[in-house]
């Protein structure tokens, strides 16, 4: 199975090139399917933020790999009232394809959910006023559970906020494990033009001061 499963990979991947990455509606659900599609990796975690976080640091620790998922020992609890938001940057240009929460217990559990792409500048007196990419309303279970974006609109992600606005009840919200599924390209930087840059006319720039007096003696 797990040969036909890479034959598989390998058409798709051929598919793509001709579809450009149209959405398949199937999954592969191999044992490894989870962790083979997290953008864990493609995160830029030390850049990562989170606002309303009750201890400095938790939000980032809860962007986890694929296999700590789990993991209920470190979590993020909101401070001041029941609201969180997350700022996640990538290191290169992602096509989200779903969004995984783990949050609870109880009351806890997070309810509404609202997604923001290429946008560096949210926080809480902006966010109720700027159109969300996608929401979500959220299940209450202590159970990972995954949300599927509308890949037109989550294509060319570069970083992407998310907005818990709501929970079920309780004074503060919890999450477990922050997850995100997808394909991911580096950004491509043009070496062409780099190197252009490089051997310029030196006429373009200005010389050091040596230059200088040595080119006004030839004029």
């Amino acid at each position: 199975s797990m040969s036909q499963c890479r034959d598989e990979n390998e058409s798709d991947r051929h598919g793509h090139e001709h579809n450009h990455g149209d959405e398949h509606d199937h999954d592969h659900d191999g044992p490894d399917r989870g962790a083979e599609e997290s953008l864990f990796s493609q995160i830029y975690q030390e850049n990562v933020r989170c606002l309303n976080e009750s201890e400095p640091g938790a939000g980032k620790k809860v962007i986890k790999p694929w296999h700590e998922r789990n993991d209920t020992t470190k979590y993020v609890e909101s401070d001041a009232d029941e609201q969180l938001i997350f700022f996640i940057p990538f290191t290169g240009s992602v096509k989200l394809k779903s969004i995984l929460i783990k949050g609870g217990p109880g009351d806890s559990c997070p309810a509404k959910l609202k997604a923001f792409i290429n946008r560096e500048d949210i926080d809480f007196s902006t966010v109720e006023r700027i159109a969300p990419t996608q929401e979500w309303d959220l299940v209450q279970t202590g159970e990972i559970v995954e949300y599927q974006t509308k890949m037109t609109k989550m294509y060319n992600v570069r970083n992407l906020t998310l907005f818990i606005s709501d929970n079920y009840g309780d004074d503060l919200t919890r999450i477990s494990f922050l997850g995100f599924k997808g394909e991911w390209m580096a950004i491509r930087q043009d070496p062409i033009i780099t190197i252009y840059e490089a051997t310029a006319n030196p006429a373009d720039h200005r010389t050091p001061a040596g230059e200088d007096r040595i080119q006004h003696g030839i004029q």
